[in-house]
């Protein structure tokens, strides 16, 4: 799944999506406060941590992948 998704796309959604809202504050950036403080405890900030961070997971994980393969 991840051969099909391309660099630009990923960066593009990692940008858009985890920084969104671009005003007062990123959003990751206030859940992982959040976290960081201990008060990442509502179900949907959880959720809102992971939906808003998955381009960004998405994008490292192709990076290593691609990495560890061209190793082997």
């Amino acid at each position: 799944m991840l051969k099909k998704l391309d660099y630009p796309t990923l960066i593009v959604f990692s940008v858009l999506l985890g920084l969104a809202p671009f005003i007062p504050e990123p959003h990751i950036w206030q859940k992982l406060k959040m976290l960081s403080a201990g008060t990442l405890e509502k179900p949907i900030d959880i959720f809102d941590l992971f939906f808003h961070a998955a381009p960004m997971i998405l994008l490292a994980a192709k990076f290593f992948m691609e990495k560890i393969l061209k190793r082997d």
